[in-house]
């Protein structure tokens, strides 16, 4: 059965993106970034939805014009996931921006222009009650710290970072939330270290740039993993070069793999062998196409023998073991019936909805429950 992480997570305030808490006590929020021309309001919409369906807590978008925001502002109008603008250099479409509705603003204050325009936009948060994300980025770092440091490191990146908490410091705002992003895991996670213990805003997690799917799925899993590990963290993002939906299936088996998070299905699966009575890699593959719109928490394993099927059969909700000449199914750790392979990814499948509807079921009486008593 599902664990609980054992992770002793920073201590850090809570600010609200739009419905989502980050930070604090909250889950650790996962999001993605649209690659659409944000201009195209139909092609941005579309995403984003697509998004939604796989269980993105926040969608982030580029607003780098005033056209832009205008699209953004019909597009707010047709989503509901918690939206980010990402703006740069011109604190005009982030004034404008804040008036359509956005829920964060993804800017760095020591390039949205003069004191009195920083100003502005700070104002116009404290108004709407509307958080910012200062984003430094070892591949944009200012002149000035690149003079000093000659090349980008975690010091120039921490040094970038409180420059830019300083000016909000100096404006009384504290709703914010920081990341130090580098394409190098070495170099963002010595960032993050150093951060960590000198604010106590929300950080937000990321390798930028860091690949394509299978390479920058690892290169992040291995430099967000050990920063998760250590409690660091309140929001992540998995920067592939790949569909935004993959970085938020990959971004929530991330946090799964640490029970961080239990959103969706948890397969467990073995990688196949000569033992294997059915084709476990094509039934998983295809199961996890099937049931990705899921995301009610649910443990299923599926194991092609009788070796360690049995073992992991029994500590999930669902279980599958492969045996001859037919195969045995697994319900809360008890044997329940036997499938031949040729009905198995259907009754896999009918089986898992059957589960999640009745944890959902359960769910609601819970609450109605809960709602009468109180």
């Amino acid at each position: 059965m599902r664990q609980e992480s054992n992770i002793k997570r920073r201590k850090s305030r809570q600010i609200m993106v739009g419905n989502v808490p980050v930070g604090g006590d909250a889950p650790i929020a996962v999001q993605s970034m649209t690659n659409t021309e944000t201009t195209d309001v139909a092609a941005t919409v579309a995403q984003i939805r697509r998004l939604e369906k796989v269980g993105a807590d926040i969608v982030r978008v580029s607003v780098p014009s005033l056209d832009a925001a205008e699209a953004f502002g019909q597009i707010r109008a047709q989503v509901d996931v918690p939206l980010i603008s990402d703006i740069h250099f011109d604190h005009k479409i982030a004034l404008r921006v804040a008036e359509l509705g956005v829920d964060c603003l993804r800017i760095n204050p020591g390039n949205i222009g003069s004191k009195e325009k920083v100003r502005e936009v700070v104002n116009a948060c404290k108004d709407k009650g509307i958080p910012i994300r200062i984003g430094v980025n070892a591949g944009s770092l200012g002149k000035e710290l690149m003079r000093k440091y000659a090349e980008p490191n975690a010091t120039a990146m921490v040094e970038s970072a409180m420059r830019n908490i300083e000016m909000l410091d100096a404006l009384d705002f504290q709703n914010y939330k920081l990341s130090l992003k580098a394409s190098d895991i070495f170099m963002t996670i010595e960032a993050y270290r150093a951060i960590a213990p000198q604010i106590d805003q929300p950080l937000h997690l990321g390798i930028t740039e860091a690949g394509g799917l299978r390479s920058g799925t690892v290169k992040s899993a291995a430099g967000l993993g050990l920063l998760l590990m250590e409690g660091i963290g309140d929001t992540i993002r998995i920067s592939l070069a790949a569909d935004p939906v993959e970085e938020i299936k990959v971004g929530f088996d991330l946090l799964k793999s640490l029970h961080l998070r239990s959103k969706g299905i948890n397969f467990v699966a073995c990688p196949s062998c000569s033992r294997q009575n059915f084709d476990v890699i094509s039934t998983v593959n295809e199961l996890e196409r099937r049931v990705e719109d899921i995301t009610t928490p649910l443990d299923v394993a599926i194991i092609g023998c009788i070796v360690n099927g049995p073992g992991e059969a029994k500590e999930a909700e669902l279980g599958l073991t492969g045996a001859s000449p037919n195969n045995l199914i697994y319900s809360e750790g008890v044997p329940d019936h036997k499938v031949d392979n040729a009905q198995l990814l259907d009754e896999l499948e009918r089986m898992i909805r059957a589960k999640v509807l009745a944890k959902q079921q359960a769910e609601t009486e819970k609450e109605q429950l809960i709602a009468r008593s109180s």
